[in-house]
């Protein structure tokens, strides 16, 4: 395809003008190789292969998040138990895989603490949230938090996500249980909880993803309310700073990459297979490109409604950003499939 008739063929979607009904399924795995998703400054091409491994040595399940480390691998956590760690090179090419035990791996977060990289997990089924070193070592667990008052057992708590504040804070979203956000010292000890469900924008429905944003010069929260299209950002002692509406975008968590914000999507206008795009903020939380959706507009300071215009992603679920800007993502309920990574262009 020349340059010419590519950029006609991808205009089209960047514009948002195709019915959805209209647009292709993946089938040739070379079917997009040549289209370029995104808009403004924030485009990309699609690599559908980088991930692939052998599903008989390597399987997956749902393909939950994935972070870099200091040194440049790319780890994606998965809730096979044969392989609940997989890590990559940025090409794609296998290097190791650990951890058998996480039947319910969900959430991934990386922090460096003293020139040491460790990984914090939070699993759905054990009800708890696990440190690692970057070989799975066990460091310590902080199981369900009795000490609350707020739950009768440990079903009820059931933990997606983590953020490390830099003086060692743990923050833990509940996001599939009762909705409150867990602060903890670094020796994992209970300071406070808050959120929760009900009423007001200070509560959630599915508090799904938390993240330390410094892009204001102090540390912020940027809390995940993803059935109400809404990311909502707090102060470190949980005082509601702000509401960002995302229409349309049930959006997993929030991750910070200099001054943007990348949030994997769903399109909450259907929970079918084959729905979903990225969403990228900008440094004052406006959506500026939505690869695989329509163009961000707004109307009156309002964003209008998001949806998908192209069916790349199946229930998109994490993003990762590398140095190059480069994205990987991630994908649950999806068919097994491995990541795939979106070239910056």
């Amino acid at each position: 395809m020349n340059r010419r008739n590519f950029v006609k063929k991808t205009a089209a979607f960047s514009a948002g003008t195709l019915s959805l009904f209209n647009l292709p399924f993946i089938g040739n795995r070379n079917e997009f190789k040549d289209i370029i998703i995104g808009h403004g400054n924030f485009q990309y091409t699609i690599d559908l292969h980088w991930g692939s491994l052998n599903a008989q040595h390597v399987p997956v399940k749902d393909c939950h998040e994935m972070v870099q480390d200091s040194q440049g691998r790319i780890i994606l956590l998965t809730n096979h138990t044969k392989n609940n760690v997989i890590i990559y090179d940025k090409s794609g090419k296998l290097l190791e895989t650990w951890g058998t035990e996480y039947p319910g791996a969900h959430g991934l977060t990386l922090k460096n603490e003293g020139g040491e990289d460790f990984l914090y997990i939070c699993d759905n089924n054990l009800h708890e949230m696990i440190k690692t070193d970057i070989k799975g070592r066990v460091i310590y667990r902080i199981p369900y938090p009795v000490e609350t008052g707020v739950y009768e057992a440990k079903e009820k708590y059931v933990p997606t996500e983590s953020a490390i504040a830099s003086n060692g804070d743990i923050y833990i979203a509940d996001g599939y249980g009762q909705q409150y956000i867990m602060q903890y010292n670094q020796k994992g000890e209970l300071i406070r909880f808050f959120g929760g469900r009900g009423e007001g924008e200070e509560h959630f429905d599915n508090a799904h993803g938390v993240t330390i944003d410094t892009r204001s010069g102090k540390e912020e929260l940027l809390i995940t309310a993803r059935n109400q299209n809404k990311l909502k950002r707090f102060t470190l002692d949980g005082k509601l700073i702000e509401v960002i509406d995302l229409p349309g975008a049930y959006i997993c968590r929030a991750v910070v990459h200099k001054k943007e914000v990348y949030l994997a999507t769903i399109w909450s206008g259907d929970r079918s297979p084959n729905t979903g795009f990225i969403s990228i903020l900008d440094e004052n939380n406006k959506l500026v490109s939505a690869p695989c959706g329509n163009v961000p507009t707004y109307e009156n300071g309002k964003l209008n409604n998001m949806y998908q215009t192209l069916k790349v992603f199946q229930h998109p679920h994490d993003v990762c950003v590398d140095e190059d800007e480069n994205l990987y993502i991630a994908q649950w309920n999806s068919g097994n499939v491995y990541p795939i990574k979106l070239n910056r262009v």
